[in-house]
């Protein structure tokens, strides 16, 4: 996949493509389905299939105050569009003159300046354009006198009450419950960082963890016990993770993240370690000393192998 972080990057023989426009943060169903019906046309149509998305969420800039955390890194996002087929993404740059664009300039300059876009697929609520002045109906009208096809892709409903969208994921994941944000992402969601040097007291009481930086991509689940896939170094392994501040110890920072990876023993220091989270095991509880956390991360053990298949120790 070719990708561009500014319209410099990009040859001057690009295109024609078919274009997308989004945030794609957390590359749920909905996206999916955008990403998949843009490669169809695309390649039926000889066009390069195109992801015109952002470095931020624009709300970051607009309204920080309503802004939300990130489901996925910058990354993050780029890799899903990758693996998902795409052939080229723009992930643009969004600051103060970027959204001070008005629509016209966008159109022209973005769309067919840039991308030489012959079709673009939009969601039904699509805005873009200095004070979000352009729609799907402003693209039209410019694509009838500039030979650009648009297409507006209707929303995907999540269990008939609401759309999927990254909102939905954003608060399943918060609340913990991600097994349902697996089912609207079409993937587990995951968490990735460094592994860094602990306080050792998983080691100390027969679980030695491998524990993650505090510069994480992806956003981070509710506290508690998951059940979950450990990748580091090209393994996968079985892992039960432990998200937040673990109250039966004093001073454990916040929001700590911590593996224990199933039957092995390596040593994962400094390499990057991704969590895959597969279900809610139990939420984060404060015991009345280490006999009984032992006994209970033992069953919480026994409850994540059996979600995983794994079978028990010997």
């Amino acid at each position: 996949m070719q990708t561009f972080f500014s319209s410099a990057d990009i040859p001057a023989n690009f295109g024609p493509s078919a274009v997308t426009i989004g945030k794609f943060d957390g590359m749920h169903l909905g996206h999916r389905a955008v990403v998949a019906k843009l490669l169809t046309l695309a390649h039926e149509r000889g066009l390069t299939g195109t992801v015109l998305t952002f470095d931020r969420n624009p709300l970051s800039l607009l309204r920080p105050e309503a802004c939300p955390p990130a489901v996925a890194s910058n990354a993050q996002k780029v890799e899903s569009l990758a693996a998902a087929g795409v052939d080229a993404t723009w992930l643009a740059t969004f600051d103060e003159k970027f959204s001070a664009m008005p629509a016209s300039e966008f159109m022209q300059r973005i769309l067919v300046d840039a991308l030489h876009a012959s079709l673009v697929l939009v969601g039904n609520d699509f805005r873009f354009g200095h004070g979000g002045t352009g729609t799907a109906d402003t693209l039209r009208e410019f694509g009838r006198t500039h030979g650009i096809d648009v297409m507006v892709i209707d929303d995907i409903d999540y269990d008939g009450s609401r759309r999927v969208s990254s909102t939905a994921v954003r608060e399943l994941i918060l609340a913990g419950r991600v097994a349902e944000a697996a089912q609207l992402l079409g993937a587990l969601h995951s968490v990735r960082a460094v592994v860094v040097h602990g306080a050792q007291r998983g080691r100390a009481l027969g679980y030695p963890t491998a524990n993650l930086a505090r510069q994480i991509e992806g956003l981070v689940p509710a506290d508690g016990v998951y059940a979950a896939w450990l990748t580091v170094g090209g393994n996968t392994y079985p892992a039960a993770v432990s998200v937040g501040n673990n109250p039966t110890f004093d001073g454990v920072p916040e929001k700590q993240v911590e593996a224990y990876a199933l039957d092995v023993d390596v040593d994962m220091y400094d390499q990057i370690a991704e969590i895959s989270f597969v279900e809610f095991v139990r939420g984060m509880l404060k015991f009345d000393d280490v006999a009984e956390l032992i006994d209970r991360m033992a069953d919480d053990e026994l409850h994540v192998r059996s979600v995983l298949g794994v079978a028990p120790r010997r």
